[in-house]
């Protein structure tokens, strides 16, 4: 059976340079406890064995409560198995990553235009992850597009469509309301005192902002 994203859908994205390294861990498995829905790895410099070590040790942190998908490394995706991989747009094309992980599994493509949206659809993409919505530190210096790309991605093409870049429980309601499915915030959880209550605030934001956007 294939693997469905929750509708709306909480992404943390991860990086062990925020915060206290050693605590990474246990404050990803707070912030699924606190409404996360999907955990993508992303640890562009850790090696192969490196980065399944700590893909594991996730993956017995949060067990099936959350989603949990590689950035990019669709060889770790494969071996842990996680739910799937999410891939950039320079990174293995989508049918050679489904080949590898087979039918069922998730596979993500981060994209930064309405062209690249386009392509994916063809491709096999699950969904999209669109940036960047705002100004953010993991892409310093990088103009952010806005929700309004967003919006226009939304239109342009049928998968769903998670926004990403400087995203905060004040500005995810634009992100929501320009036709995201959801968000994926990478400080705005990892840097919070309690990553746990910071991800129920977002959650609880992003449903409201749903919400504002059913036909009743």
């Amino acid at each position: 059976m294939a693997i469905v994203l929750p509708d709306p859908c909480l992404c943390l994205v991860t990086d062990r340079h925020v915060g206290d390294e050693s605590t990474l861990v246990e404050r990803v498995a707070q912030a699924v406890a606190g409404g996360v829905d999907l955990v993508q790895l992303r640890e562009k410099d850790l090696h192969g064995a490196q980065l399944l070590d700590l893909a594991q040790r996730l993956r017995q942190a949060i067990g099936d409560r959350a989603l949990l998908v590689i950035n990019e490394r669709v060889d770790v995706a494969a071996a842990l198995p996680a739910d799937g991989a999410q891939l950039g747009e320079d990174a293995v094309p989508v049918p050679m990553a489904r080949r590898i992980l087979g039918p069922g599994m998730l596979i993500g493509r981060s994209v930064h235009s309405v062209a690249g949206a386009k392509q994916a659809v063809p491709e096999g993409a699950d969904f999209l992850v669109v940036g960047t919505m705002f100004p953010s530190r993991s892409h310093p210096g990088e103009e952010p597009a806005g929700p309004q790309l967003l919006a226009q991605v939304v239109r342009s093409c049928s998968l769903p469509a998670i926004g990403i870049g400087g995203i905060t429980s004040d500005s995810c309601s634009q992100v929501m309301e320009a036709g995201a499915m959801g968000v994926a915030v990478i400080t705005g959880i990892l840097a919070a005192p309690d990553p746990g209550e910071a991800a129920c605030r977002l959650k609880e934001t992003m449903v409201a902002a749903q919400r504002k956007q059913t036909p009743r």
